[in-house]
């Protein structure tokens, strides 16, 4: 059976939510499994890594994440330990790098995936806007997998404590120059990870006014979302975006406040489990596409919602 290699996404001490679903994928698979992680002190988290054959980590000293240098020290890992196989999240930093190590492996990568077999080498993922599913199959020898956040379970570590093996980052030809990595702030929860969002578009009016939206994002511990509309208006910053042209999300609860619903916002929380709106235009197209709908003023609605919640929670 194949070996099958999974990279740990862990850094600044945030071990993000979707590594669970990584590592359970992993476990289950019956396989050999090596974990990657690139970061100099992992003793906060080995906890989490029970039940990993072996953990390969990547001490990177005072180095920021580059492309050029992780994907060549990476595929260095992959093809020393004959990996043939290698999931990971679909995140905006794996987005980046796996497409470099495909390129290196001459390798087929699948991103986004809400099914993977690893045993028939298929994948299934959305297309067309999320208007299809396609179902894959890969031929090649190396298979890279990308699998969506909040699609797959994420089971508490069991097992064995791993074995660890230390590497260095290496040198690399540098073709890409970061010249700015621009934070966002600590207390957002990151939308790709969140489990209830909520979101506000152009009728928010202003900056200001997404504060009505906060106040109850922060009694159902939600993140805060917007449309492009209500980003290009500046209402919102961009890591807030959720679209076709922003983040993809799939929380449990999705509450859209004042947005319209236009195809380019849906294809971005479609897969939300349940979708509530709010709106005063009650031919708006967001209607057809939620669970459930509140025709009225979303700054009115949405205190009243608020002070409702914070009694029952």
């Amino acid at each position: 059976m194949a070996n099958l290699g999974i990279y740990i996404e862990y850094k600044n001490n945030n071990f993000k939510k979707s590594n669970k679903e990584v590592l359970s994928f992993a476990r289950k698979s019956g396989r050999d499994t090596f974990a990657i992680v690139f970061a100099d002190d992992i003793s906060a988290i080995k906890d989490e890594l029970k039940g990993i054959n072996k953990v390969v980590q990547v001490k990177a000293g005072d180095k920021k994440y580059q492309p050029d240098i992780y994907s060549e020290t990476l595929v260095s890992i992959i093809r020393e330990f004959e990996l043939k196989e290698f999931i990971g999240i679909n995140s905006a930093t794996l987005k980046d790098l796996m497409p470099r190590v495909s390129a290196k492996l001459d390798a087929t990568m699948i991103n986004d995936c809400i099914s993977v077999d690893l045993d028939n080498s298929k994948a299934t993922k959305p297309v067309y806007a999320g208007k299809l599913l396609c179902d894959y199959k890969v031929i090649d020898d190396f298979k890279i997998f990308l699998l969506r956040p909040n699609v797959f379970s994420g089971e508490d570590a069991e097992g064995n404590d791993p074995e660890i093996v230390e590497k260095s980052l290496l040198d690399a030809e540098i073709k890409t120059n970061i010249v700015e990595v621009i934070q966002s702030e600590s207390r957002k929860i990151d939308l790709t990870e969140a489990e209830v969002i909520v979101s506000g578009g152009r009728a928010m009016k202003s900056k200001e006014n997404f504060k009505v939206l906060e106040e109850l994002a922060k009694v159902l511990n939600a993140g805060v979302g917007a449309s492009r509309a209500a980003v290009d208006a500046g209402y919102a910053t961009p890591d807030m975006q959720v679209g076709q042209t922003g983040k993809v999300v799939n929380p449990k609860l999705y509450i859209a406040c004042g947005i319209s619903g236009a195809i380019q916002h849906f294809v971005g929380m479609k897969t939300s489990k349940v979708i509530v709106a709010i709106n005063t235009d009650p031919e708006a197209p967001i209607f057809k596409k939620a669970d459930y709908g509140i025709v009225g003023d979303l700054f009115k609605v949405v205190p009243l919602l608020t002070e409702e919640l914070k009694k029952s929670l």
